[in-house]
């Protein structure tokens, strides 16, 4: 994906108008305190939608950049990037270190655990992240893979657990895919999680959901880069 002319090309419209914005914010066009064009006329600026720009304003405010005022537009409010990412509230890395914690021996249950039925719907799920046109749907299916994991596992107190990490790791996931071009790489790492489950392997889907949580916390730790 590339930015040629003023204008965001093909594919990951969203990265590329989110990257675009962040460099204008953080150029001496703006100053902090700036009211930001509206949202038609950046998505006429970057010959994208105005759901596209509104994601990577949004992202923008993610990082602390921007700050959307009802009925007023959107301000500059930094010119640097937030060192501490939050999701409803929760700080990106408490959200990892729990996941850590929660999710990787929850894996290892689900290998020894899991019956045919629970099986047969973590190899549904990853059908339909492959199938998802849309990222928001993904991230709804990501959710679902995850906990149905959990529920895998067979230990109710850790599918609760993960399913309570839900509202705070959609927001992450969503950002995570929007501007960093998560998706597939998730696949990928979400593939090797169930076929390890899928063999009976513990180890193998410990070492697969820790594989996935590091390339997770990896991203984040270079946004701010």
């Amino acid at each position: 994906m590339t930015v040629e002319e003023g204008r965001v090309q093909r594919i990951g419209a969203t990265e590329a108008v989110f990257r675009r914005l962040k460099s204008l914010i953080q150029s001496e066009e703006y100053a902090v305190g700036d009211r930001l064009p509206a949202e038609l006329a950046l998505a006429q600026q970057f010959g994208v939608s105005r759901p596209v720009v509104r994601e990577a304003l949004h992202a923008c405010a993610t990082l602390g950049l921007t700050e959307t005022r009802t009925g007023r537009g959107t301000f500059v409010v930094s010119k640097k990037e937030s060192s501490q990412l939050t999701f409803a509230g929760v700080d990106a890395e408490d959200l990892i270190e729990a996941r850590q914690l929660i999710e990787i021996p929850t894996a290892g249950f689900a290998a020894e655990r899991r019956s045919p039925n629970q099986l047969q719907r973590l190899v549904e799920m990853l059908g339909k992240l492959a199938a998802a046109t849309d990222d928001h749907e993904w991230v709804r299916y990501d959710g679902e893979l995850h906990t149905a994991i959990a529920a895998a596992s067979g230990n109710k107190m850790l599918a609760t657990l993960v399913a309570d990490t839900r509202r705070a790791l959609d927001i992450q996931s969503e950002f995570l895919n929007l501007t960093q071009d998560r998706r597939a790489d998730s696949d990928r790492e979400h593939e090797a999680i169930v076929r390890a489950i899928e063999v009976g392997s513990p180890e193998g889907a410990r070492s697969a959901m820790a594989e996935h949580l590091e390339r997770v916390a990896d991203t984040l730790a270079r946004i701010g880069e």
